[in-house]
């Protein structure tokens, strides 16, 4: 062991040919598995011992300098700062589009039979293509609650979570990945190619989960009276979505356009601002493992085989 600890292109440490950086980033994932009610904590221990090897290893080593940039190497300011204000935007965002009367509609709408399942699956999916995907699989699931009289199958709830994902994977508003990449400079339309595997795992899993809720359950839609869409609300939600375009696509800051449209609406509807404190510690988990991943030397990874 102590052989395989050693120092191979530089003075920094490596065990079996990889630099221990890349074993402490794969502890920390692991620990956000095993203690997943406890991931904001996790997280921020992974990077603090990440930081800690760091200044302790690398004799240049700073995170002033990562973060902020020197020279002319850019710092990860702009990737980390749009991500946090992102992630509290989107969830004014979601709770703006329930409060719409959108989600309480939308059973209406539903078929009586399995195919009222696989709309809804269907339904969260294009949700997750602007919202966050839990904020969706949520929305989706409360809806489930209602017209499968609160009896889900497991093979349902799972179906709602996949559904949740294949909606983000090939935009670049809902999903964490695809959005960072946007930040960095890659094009929406790149991404788009992916709602090919989207549909094509959809239109294995939204089947058979469907049809077994179906047997499990059968769909009881409710007439809920009284229910009427908030067409403000929602014109506030549709605003938010393209300034944040708009942000992106002119001065690379996407975060300014949501939270531009977020003060604008508040001129017109209540903003629930206590959906920034619900969504402040799954932010601070997420941008302490992007931070942790930052700090990885992909470049001297091994080559591939």
């Amino acid at each position: 062991m102590l052989q395989a600890l050693s120092s191979i292109s530089d003075s920094t440490p490596h065990l079996f040919g990889i630099r221990v950086e890349f074993f402490l980033f794969a502890l920390t994932l692991t620990g956000v598995a095993i203690f997943h009610r406890h991931t904001m904590y996790v997280a921020l221990t992974g990077l603090s011992i990440l930081l800690l090897f760091k200044y302790l290893t690398v004799p240049d080593f700073s995170i002033f300098h990562h973060i902020a940039g020197f020279q002319e190497k850019e710092g990860e300011w702009r990737t980390l700062l749009n991500l946090a204000r992102l992630l509290l935007g989107f969830a004014v965002l979601s709770r703006h589009f329930e409060l719409s009367g959108i989600p309480d509609k939308l059973p209406h709408y539903l078929p009586n039979d399995w195919k009222g399942g696989l709309l809804l699956l269907f339904i969260i999916m294009i949700l997750s293509t602007f919202l966050d995907n839990i904020a969706s699989a949520m929305i989706g699931g409360s809806i489930a609650l209602v017209v499968y009289k609160n009896r889900l199958h497991i093979g349902y709830l799972s179906a709602i979570i996949a559904a949740s994902n294949a909606g983000g994977a090939d935009s670049v508003l809902g999903d964490t990945t695809t959005t960072l990449m946007w930040i960095d400079g890659v094009h929406p339309v790149d991404v788009l190619h992916a709602f090919i595997a989207s549909f094509a795992a959809f239109a294995v899993f939204g089947i058979i989960a469907s049809i077994q809720q179906q047997k499990y359950q059968p769909i009881q839609k409710e007439a809920t009276t009284g229910v009427q869409i908030d067409h403000g609300t929602l014109i506030i939600v549709l605003s938010i979505l393209l300034s944040t375009i708009l942000a992106n696509y002119f001065f690379r800051m996407p975060a300014m356009g949501v939270w531009a449209g977020i003060f604008i609406g508040a001129f017109f509807r209540k903003t629930p601002w206590k959906e920034i404190s619900h969504a402040l510690p799954g932010t601070i988990f997420l941008l302490c493992l992007v931070t942790s991943a930052s700090l990885m030397p992909v470049n001297e990874l091994p080559s591939a085989s």
